[in-house]
């Protein structure tokens, strides 16, 4: 088995998902007009996707508010300053500073323009 998708209720699925597009390098492989307006994004390797959908029987997680360390989406990052430094002038708010960590990797957290929580991650040795 291999995971297809993660999935997160968000208030404007079309608008999360064109920003991702545009700024984390996903390809929309699937989207709807409608209610639930589900899309679903493929990363920039292909192999993992994730969906984005405003569904009315349950409410929109106040993920703003919830610490980093509860729920974030890591992404590779070549970068971790320069990627940090653009997705902030994408409309990203940092949550912290750049870390390196004692293992070597240097990783930043950030927010996306909802509020949910994204982490950028370069591995001294790579894990996937």
């Amino acid at each position: 088995m291999h995971i297809e998708h993660a999935a997160f209720q968000v208030e404007d699925p079309p608008a999360v998902a064109a920003w991702y597009v545009e700024h984390l390098g996903f390809t929309v492989k699937r989207s709807s007009a409608e209610p639930p307006y589900g899309h679903f994004l493929a990363d920039g390797s292909g192999r993992v996707m994730i969906e984005l959908y405003n569904q009315t029987v349950a409410a929109v997680p106040s993920y703003k508010w919830m610490h980093p360390v509860v729920l974030h989406l890591a992404f590779v990052s070549a970068d971790v300053p320069g990627d940090r430094d653009r997705l902030i002038a994408a409309g990203a708010t940092p949550e912290g500073d750049v870390v390196h960590t004692p293992e070597g990797d240097t990783v930043a957290m950030l927010r996306d323009p909802w509020g949910f929580a994204i982490q950028l991650c370069r591995r001294s040795e790579p894990m996937v």
